[in-house]
């Protein structure tokens, strides 16, 4: 017959299992946490960022037109000095919607940039989470099992001793 076993401590499987719970309590918030945090980012790029850009190029585009007309008109009452004055201030608003075009194309592939690059990580880090949710779950209910089962089995070898002479 084979020997028996020799369960010591069944509390250090216990202590174990409450652990686990412990650490899956906090490590899921922190990974919805860091989910979240790139979908804002995404969100903050394409929406706040691209609207914020688009409207200053439109602003920016409104002021270079009220500048050339302003050249324009100057240029047509022949005072050459407030034309110079006028011909700044257009290179000034060209140099201003140039500017807001640019931040726009930057902003643009950033947006591409962000998607090629957080999406693997993304993805890596929904399918831990499913990891840490079912398969943790299963190891927390196993744990449950074994601690019932060694109970069960200390009990057992407790009333036989019981029964035996000494």
């Amino acid at each position: 017959m084979a020997a028996q076993a020799q369960v010591t401590s069944v509390e250090a499987i216990e202590s174990f299992r409450a652990s686990l719970i412990v650490f899956l309590s906090k490590v899921r918030p922190t990974l919805e946490e860091v989910s979240d945090e790139v979908m804002r980012l995404q969100f903050w790029l394409q929406n706040d960022q691209r609207r914020h850009w688009e409207s200053e190029l439109r602003k920016r585009g409104l002021k270079l037109e009220e500048a050339k007309r302003e050249r324009f008109n100057t240029a047509l009452s022949h005072l050459q000095e407030a034309t110079a004055l006028q011909h700044m201030a257009v290179q000034r608003a060209e140099h201003a919607v140039r500017d807001a075009e640019d931040k726009l194309d930057t902003l643009k592939k950033w947006e591409r940039g962000l998607e090629d690059r957080t999406a693997p990580m993304v993805k890596q880090l929904e399918e831990f989470q499913g990891f840490l949710t079912v398969e943790m779950g299963k190891a927390v209910t196993q744990l449950v099992q074994t601690i019932k089962a060694l109970e069960a089995y200390t009990k057992l070898g407790d009333s036989s001793r019981e029964g035996a002479p000494p």
